[in-house]
């Protein structure tokens, strides 16, 4: 396991290493978008009884945030490893495709991780939150990102090109987060939409570790984890399937 730990290593300074982009800029971001939807939307929205709207929008910035960065760490570390010419030196090596999807995807939950629990910090200060389920926090949060990251691989072996990269996440990635009931519940949204809502996987994730803050959730936590454990697996077997056969990596 010498090669997985070295490439792990190196995904994490990777990041590590411009903290100042990769990690504190988000977490500005995700403040930015409290304070302005927090201001603006807190006396329209409608969310859970006793649930005041910025304490609600809190899990929903921090997981967004966690998924958004989670999928930037594979996907961009692939697309910039193959454009400059340096991924034979990840090819070259005795590398299982095992410890190729492992090393990538548990960097990408660390950064993920990293990055929510900046946003968590620094929100926390202005709006105090409580935690009715910690351990359905954790697993939605490890989940979520271990699912980005996934796609985030899948997406860096696909990709040839920055711009094929950067199609991919915002005609995918963004969309999907955005409408995934981040900034709103999706009971208060007309049956026919509401139903669409929960075609879309991303949904499931935020409102699985919204669960874990206020007990309440618009779909039963079981199911929510059920099926991203599901999806997670599939997209899993995919990536790795890629990875095996050296798709657009060794051909």
């Amino acid at each position: 396991m010498s090669g997985f730990r070295t490439l792990f290593y190196k995904e994490i300074l990777r990041f590590y290493k411009v903290a100042f982009q990769t990690v504190l800029a988000p977490v500005i971001t995700a403040l930015l978008y409290l304070m302005i939807f927090g201001h603006a939307l807190t006396s329209h929205v409608e969310v859970y009884p006793g649930v005041a709207y910025t304490s609600f929008l809190v899990p929903g910035l921090v997981m967004m945030s966690v998924l958004q960065n989670a999928f930037a760490n594979s996907s961009s570390s692939l697309i910039q490893s193959k454009i400059t010419g340096n991924l034979v030196f990840v090819l070259l090596p005795p590398l299982s495709h095992w410890e190729m999807y492992f090393a990538y995807v548990l960097a990408s939950v660390v950064r993920g991780i990293a990055v929510g629990f900046g946003v968590f910090i620094v929100t926390v200060w202005f709006i105090p939150m409580s935690f009715a389920a910690p351990l359905y926090i954790l697993a939605f949060a490890i989940l979520g990102s271990a699912i980005l990251g996934t796609l985030g691989l899948i997406a860096g072996v696909w990709a040839d090109k920055f711009d094929q990269l950067a199609a991919f996440q915002n005609f995918l990635i963004m969309p999907l987060t955005f409408l995934s009931g981040v900034f709103y519940s999706t009971h208060t949204l007309p049956p026919i939409w509401r139903e669409v809502s929960r075609l879309n996987p991303f949904f499931y994730m935020i409102d699985g570790f919204r669960y874990g803050f206020f007990g309440m959730s618009d779909v039963s936590p079981l199911a929510s984890l059920g099926i991203v454990g599901g999806f997670f697996v599939v997209l899993a077997g995919i990536a790795m399937r890629l990875l095996a056969s050296g798709y657009k990596l060794r051909h």
